[in-house]
């Protein structure tokens, strides 16, 4: 019955969904924001990344619809409020986002004159760019607006008709639940009564108090309630079972949990036992926590690691883990480095990790002193970049002159491997987003803005977001803009047209 009849939240899911993607395709941002408003809860517009990405790039296209729709020949006016418009959600909403490399190309949309001729916005141009767009607003609406066992049939037949169709649709609906309701406290009823019946045919008595309970349940009117709330599905029966069986929730099913480990022994072993050890237990504890089923699991596998101490982040003693990166056995530094990796690709592994006061030297000395091309140095650099997503670890990194060694890095940028050029660039950008950062940037501008132009020119195009947002947001220094124009102006007297 239920893969049949939808309930009517559906289709207010999908009257809401529908009425969102129209004003989608007509370009009117006041509709769809106060539907988006209204209908887009709270903790997922504050909270997920995919639908704050997606609210962005829907105030993009709203911003330049009118350029898109009538290039040309567009109404100046208009186009000049839908850009205040896109200001004040940069400002407010949008402001959390400037953080994110792929975005920062974007807030410079209000101050060009004419975006349609800018080589950074000419993706949005593209005939490809709205498809592309609403390829990723219609799952969205459909995952958060209606509920995710909507017949397929319904969803088709509503797509097809109108807006007054669908109210009226909305209407019968209301009375289909109410039938089903119905039918649902009959068979209730009927099941109770197959119960009684059961026991009489195996010899059991009935008590008078038992018929008594079962008429108050049928049939008192102070005592009708939701079927589902007022009868036990899962108690024990026989044919009365198969009757509740078939419209009982289905229970989810139970994640197993790994079974608990010797902490302190581990520990013990990781500093005192053979290399070889060494390297079974470290591989032996990282495989715990990344091949975990997400959810559950890995939260558990994670707060026992925390709990326990791992990493023995509040230890006094001379020896800890943490030393195991200065270990004279490359593979020993090398799987330590994983294990630190897998912790800093979690929330509260940063946060973690951000409470060990002595984490950064161990991790600097590896990046300075490993060759170029070992895994050690390799995954030492990604977990900084995560790492770097924690204010208090960019402060303690652009102390330690991180950002003198990753623009010196990145000079030799045909040396480097496209996955280490890639997170390099990355973490150079999480700490010019910082004044701090900025300041050390503006210190040797003249270096800097040499390097990160170069790299513009490197074949690997999925660094371009990274140089770019760096770029931007040491240019916000007055003296590292002198500097450029410097430049530009020297290069123009030595290559005169």
């Amino acid at each position: 019955m239920g893969d049949i009849l939808a309930t009517e939240a559906d289709l207010l899911g999908i009257i809401k969904e529908k009425d969102l993607l129209s004003s989608f395709d007509d370009g009117d941002p006041k509709v769809f924001f106060e539907l988006w408003t209204e209908n887009i809860p709270s903790e997922i517009k504050d909270t997920d990344t995919e639908a704050q990405s997606l609210e962005f790039y829907l105030h993009i296209h709203f911003t330049i619809y009118p350029l898109r729709r009538h290039p040309g020949r567009h109404d100046r006016a208009e186009f000049e409020e839908r850009i205040s418009r896109f200001k004040r959600y940069l400002e407010t909403r949008g402001a959390a986002l400037s953080q994110t490399a792929k975005f920062l190309p974007y807030y410079a949309l209000p101050f060009v004159p004419d975006p349609t001729v800018h080589p950074s916005f000419k993706d949005l141009f593209q005939d490809s760019w709205i498809p592309q767009l609403k390829d990723k607003l219609e799952p969205f609406l459909s995952g958060t607006l209606k509920p995710s066992n909507t017949p397929r049939l319904l969803s088709l037949y509503v797509s097809s008709i109108g807006t007054q169709a669908m109210h009226q649709l909305h209407l019968h609906m209301i009375e289909s639940d109410r039938r089903i309701a119905s039918y649902v406290r009959k068979l209730h009823k009927i099941a109770e009564l197959v119960d009684s019946l059961e026991a009489t045919v195996s010899g059991k008595m009935i008590s008078p108090e038992y018929l008594q309970s079962v008429f108050v349940r049928l049939f008192s009117s102070q005592m009708r309630q939701s079927a589902v709330q007022s009868t036990d599905f899962t108690r024990p029966g026989t044919a009365s079972s198969m009757l509740r069986a078939s419209i009982a929730p289905q229970k989810s099913r139970e994640v197993p949990m790994l079974p608990s480990l010797d902490y302190e022994k581990l520990k013990k072993d990781l500093v005192q036992g053979p290399d070889r050890l060494k390297c079974l237990l470290l591989q032996a504890l990282r495989w715990r926590l990344t091949r975990s089923l997400p959810g559950e699991q890995r939260d558990t596998v994670l707060q026992a690691f925390i709990s326990n101490d791992l990493l023995e982040r509040y230890s006094t003693k001379q020896k800890t883990l943490l030393q195991l990166m200065r270990s004279k056995n490359e593979i020993v530094r090398q799987y330590m480095a994983r294990l630190i990796n897998a912790f800093a690709s979690l929330a509260e592994g940063r946060v973690y990790l951000s409470q060990i006061p002595v984490l950064l030297k161990p991790l600097m000395e590896a990046l300075r002193t490993e060759e170029k091309d070992s895994l050690t140095r390799e995954n030492v650099l990604v977990a900084l970049q995560k790492l770097s997503l924690r204010r208090s670890q960019q402060t303690a990194m652009i102390a330690a002159n991180l950002i003198d060694w990753l623009v010196d890095e990145l000079q030799d940028s045909d040396c480097l491997s496209d996955y280490t050029l890639q997170y390099a660039a990355a973490l150079l950008l999480n700490l010019c987003l910082r004044t701090k950062g900025k300041r050390k940037c503006a210190e040797n501008a003249r270096h800097v803005l040499k390097v990160l132009t170069d790299v513009l020119g490197h074949e690997n195009h999925e660094i371009r977001p990274y140089v770019n947002g760096a770029l931007y947001s040491i240019l916000c220094i007055p003296s590292v803009r002198q500097e450029a124009k410097e430049m530009v102006r020297k290069q123009k007297c030595a290559h005169p047209l």
